[in-house]
């Protein structure tokens, strides 16, 4: 985190197909090492999977799943004294989109399926059904937010 100015955050152009901001932060998300053509084949294959299996627009189940998947709150160290507590915070709205991407492409690298796509397919189908280990951890992060209320003061 800079002291001097404030970072320019970089606008991202939307993707050719789907025309969507949010698909291509996806395809950046998926992406290694600079390969994005393959990120692109890899995410554009299992938004047609997801077309064949939910017989629905495929962008409109994507933008649920990410929906259903954003954080409203979550925990940060907050050290007081000689001790340190987890303080629940509000998430901002890029960090929200942010861990929602994180947290599909993660679960979605542990399912035991063999292809990518087929896991991206499978975990976005399930997030938008409220399934899956995105929902998961979404639920697991508010319940700890939950847990932690009595330390909502040391907010800052």
């Amino acid at each position: 985190m800079p002291r001097r100015r404030i970072v320019q955050k970089r606008e991202v152009l939307p993707d050719p197909i789907y025309n969507s901001v949010l698909l291509q932060q996806f395809i950046n998300s998926v992406m290694r090492k600079g390969k994005k053509s393959l990120a692109e084949g890899i995410v554009y294959t299992a938004l047609d999977q997801v077309k064949r299996k939910a017989n629905d627009d495929p962008l409109k189940v994507f933008k649920k799943a990410i929906d259903n998947i954003k954080p409203a709150l979550e925990v940060k160290s907050r050290r007081v004294g000689g001790s340190t507590y987890q303080v629940p915070v509000e998430v901002n709205t890029n960090r929200r989109v942010s861990l929602a991407l994180r947290w599909l492409i993660s679960y979605a690298t542990a399912r035991p399926e063999r292809a990518m796509q087929d896991k991206i397919a499978s975990e976005i189908l399930d997030a938008a059904n409220l399934k899956g280990g995105s929902i998961k951890k979404r639920e697991d992060t508010h319940k700890m937010a939950e847990a932690n209320k009595a330390f909502a003061h040391y907010r800052w």
